[in-house]
């Protein structure tokens, strides 16, 4: 009987958070029209916005691997900011 409890709260839960996810998306998807302009008027990318974008790319993530069975940690409800470490390379003379 657990396999099937976990199968359902699986299923809402991938609702609840397709639907926030659909709405960050449609909010990441202004923010990257708002970049377009922003790069075009000033030659450079805002780095609120790029973290923004970022952040929702992040998330998705989480919830794709969720959703698509590829693991049982759930993604939270609201999306959490996400570490990457990245290492900046020197720039050559």
């Amino acid at each position: 009987a657990l396999p099937i409890f976990e199968l359902l709260v699986r299923i809402v839960y991938s609702i609840v958070i397709g639907i926030i996810l659909a709405v960050y998306g449609f909010v990441a998807g202004l923010c990257t029209v708002i970049q377009f302009f922003v790069v075009l008027i000033q030659g450079r990318r805002s780095r609120g916005l790029s973290e923004f974008i970022r952040g929702y790319l992040e998330y998705h993530v989480h919830v794709l691997s969720y959703t698509s069975l590829m693991t049982d940690t759930r993604p939270g409800i609201f999306p959490k900011p996400v570490r990457i470490h990245e290492r900046e390379l020197p720039l050559s003379p």
